[in-house]
């Protein structure tokens, strides 16, 4: 299995840093490859498959940095990627379906409910990442949405918020720290 997770971490790192890649390598750097990381992390005490975790990690938002079109339903499409890069592996279709309902299950946007621990692990890894990459949320408000400052440091803030209120209680015990640390820094006093 270590094959094919490699294969499609090079695959999604290869999509992330092509010039049609509308979000540009942060999208690696600052989200795909830190969920990965964090589900990779987590895994163990989620009680969930590894092999999963890491190519459902992977592959959550493949669809949006193929084709910026795709990224309203990027959970439906990046599903459909999914089989269509693991059907050339030896896969069980159990596994794939699996990663599959990982993907579409990820987005905190798209409340559903969650019936395995690779379903919660991704999602929560997939919640976390916001913390661990502020600054590109900064970046966003600020040199693509063109805020404020106000503006920009409430926007992220209540991202964080949304972020952690869809965690699992094990992922909201994990994260608490660092979603202290990002309301002592947001907030204006």
């Amino acid at each position: 299995m270590n094959k094919i997770i490699e294969d499609i971490y090079n695959e999604v790192k290869k999509r992330c840093m092509l010039p049609s890649n509308a979000y540009g390598t942060g999208a690696w750097d600052h989200h795909i490859e830190v969920v990965y990381k964090i589900a990779h992390s987590i895994c163990n005490e989620y009680g969930a498959n590894y092999d999963i975790v890491c190519l459902a990690a992977l592959l959550h938002d493949i669809a949006s940095v193929t084709n910026k079109d795709w990224t309203e339903n990027h959970h439906l499409i990046s599903a459909q990627i999914a089989e269509e890069l693991l059907s050339k592996y030896n896969m069980s279709k159990e596994d794939v379906n699996l990663i599959k309902k990982c993907i579409l299950n990820h987005r905190g946007s798209k409340l559903k409910e969650k019936t395995s621990p690779e379903e919660i692990c991704i999602a929560d890894a997939d919640a976390m990442a916001h913390f661990y990459s502020v600054p590109s949320l900064l970046r966003m408000v600020y040199v693509e949405k063109n805020m404020s400052i106000d503006e920009g440091a409430d926007f992220v803030l209540q991202k964080l918020e949304r972020s952690y209120n869809k965690l699992s209680e094990n992922g909201k015990k994990i994260i608490t720290p660092q979603y202290e640390a990002s309301k002592i820094l947001l907030i204006k006093k």
